[in-house]
């Protein structure tokens, strides 16, 4: 049935492609009859076979009109609702069009856009084409995928998505403005990739040859880590530098025009409340002075590039000639699906921080309560795992080795030392975990949210012996987080907030 489904798929666009010849001059009709066929090679059958051959016609055509000028290095977007009397063809869903240079995270960095203000993505066609262009932007020739780049040659992106219908003109062009800073975003990251990457080398240039306040195997493990950062273990979208020592109690400690990817923009705000570092409390620039040489958070931004999470942080501080920290140096990404499914006994810094714990607890490897401890450390929380505190991992990883089989719900904080969330780890005993208790987690999150302000909470997690603790303490945790956050409220109510 597929494979039917797949040829009368390709006769209904052979039929689609020769409507060409009778409405296009000979010079356009090759070129557009090979755009039809490379728009719908991809897209599933059902897709097409259900549709009007005009508007299969129409929806190609539009897309190919669209993209015939263009100046490479600027990426083009419209919204519409596309109607009979005024484009020639219909859909009951608005259409998004976009032609942009070929890069990576396009596809995806789109559809993340769309989601995160509640629009269905229902279809996206993406052709990839080969154009020549002339020094006005406008399209001069289609050539073959297979052709050799020459000069004026740029594979170019074209994207058709269909998205719920849009009534309101004003809602589409917000959502064309919407996707136009998210591609800039795109564009910023992927050109900025090798500068970011020769970044992070100068940083471990500056470890290896500079005299550090700590024992040489702190320095070796963490230019370890920024080694493994770069062999497809995190996606670089940003870096920038901040200096601690501004002379000024009002100066920005953010290096001026120095960043990278999205932090080009100087304004660009990583972290709530860092900016001004003299309003900060005290034990804040206490905690960014002290002589540790990684941090590694979560920015309270989601990324616009590749998938909206909350953004990783990684910060490795610069000291001067004394030993004395004198700002930092920040790479803004995400760690990539590698860096999640690998042990944490195969990734610097989590691998020592592994085995410190193992030690500290003084378990026989082999024994019953070593092995407990050990699977527990492998399968905790990634997020947590590369965010928390030697001090802190051990007494949350003691504590829930202790559980053991006790019946009990168990809840575990940990307070940021920025002081911008809270992270709750909620164990619950597989008898008493339902799926009837999510929507009780949900609520219990949104409500604490809204109430206190706080960036809420990181992902929850079940022990080994039982199912993920995602719902029956969520009311114990919104309590207790809540009277963290209302503290952490307080402490920050005079505060100015900046990056």
């Amino acid at each position: 049935m597929q494979r039917q489904g797949e040829q009368r798929k390709q006769a209904l666009v052979e039929n689609v492609a020769g409507l060409v010849a009778a409405r296009q001059s000979a010079q356009k009709a090759s070129a557009l009859a090979q755009v039809i066929r490379q728009f719908y090679a991809h897209v599933p059958p059902d897709d097409v076979l259900a549709r009007d051959p005009e508007d299969l016609y129409g929806a190609a055509t539009s897309l190919w009109e669209f993209a015939q000028e263009r100046q490479p290095g600027q990426a083009k977007v419209r919204v519409f609702n596309p109607r009979p009397d005024e484009h020639g063809w219909r859909s009951g869903r608005t259409i998004v069009e976009i032609v942009n240079d070929d890069m990576p995270f396009l596809v995806d960095s789109v559809t993340a856009a769309l989601n995160s203000i509640d629009l269905i993505v229902h279809l996206i066609i993406h052709p990839v084409l080969r154009l020549r262009r002339d020094a006005k932007g406008a399209v001069v020739e289609l050539l073959d995928q297979a052709s050799s780049d020459g000069a004026g040659s740029l594979r170019e992106s074209l994207m058709h998505v269909e998205i719920s219908d849009q009534k309101d003109p004003a809602r589409r062009a917000a959502i064309a403005t919407m996707l136009t800073a998210v591609l800039e975003d795109v564009r910023c990251a992927v050109v900025d990739w090798p500068k970011m990457r020769k970044a992070l080398a100068a940083t471990l240039d500056d470890l290896e040859n500079r005299k550090l306040p700590m024992p040489a195997r702190e320095v070796n493990e963490v230019a370890a880590f920024l080694r493994w950062l770069d062999e497809e273990n995190f996606t670089f979208l940003g870096y920038r530098e901040y200096r601690f020592r501004p002379q000024n109690a009002d100066d920005n400690v953010v290096v001026p025009k120095v960043g990278l990817g999205i932090l080009r923009d100087d304004e660009y705000s990583v972290f709530d409340g860092l900016r001004n570092f003299a309003a900060l409390p005290r034990d804040v620039q206490d905690y960014l002075r002290e002589p540790r040489l990684l941090t590694i958070s979560k920015s309270t931004q989601r990324a616009t590039v590749h998938r909206a999470s909350y953004m990783d942080a990684i910060g490795v501080k610069i000291f001067d000639d004394n030993g004395e920290v004198l700002g930092e140096r920040l790479f803004l990404g995400l760690f990539t699906s590698l860096a999640y499914s690998r042990s944490p006994r195969a990734i610097p810094i989590l691998r020592l921080k592994v085995q410190r714990t193992m030690t500290r607890a003084g378990f026989s490897p082999t024994s019953h309560d070593g092995k407990a401890l050990q699977h527990i450390l492998d399968t905790f929380p990634r997020d947590e795992l590369l965010q928390i505190g030697e001090d802190d991992l051990f007494e949350t990883a003691l504590g829930i080795l202790n559980l053991q089989e006790r019946q009990r719900i168990a809840l575990f904080l940990r307070r940021d030392p920025l002081e911008r969330f809270v992270s709750c780890l909620v164990y619950v005993p597989r008898e008493r975990y339902s799926t009837d208790l999510s929507p009780h987690r949900h609520r219990g999150n949104r409500a604490a949210s809204r109430r206190s302000g706080t960036r809420v909470v990181r992902p929850l997690a079940g022990s080994a012996n039982r199912r993920q603790g995602r719902g029956c303490g969520a009311r114990v945790a919104e309590a207790l987080r809540q009277r963290i956050s209302d503290r952490l409220s307080r402490k920050r109510a005079d505060r100015r907030s900046g990056i």
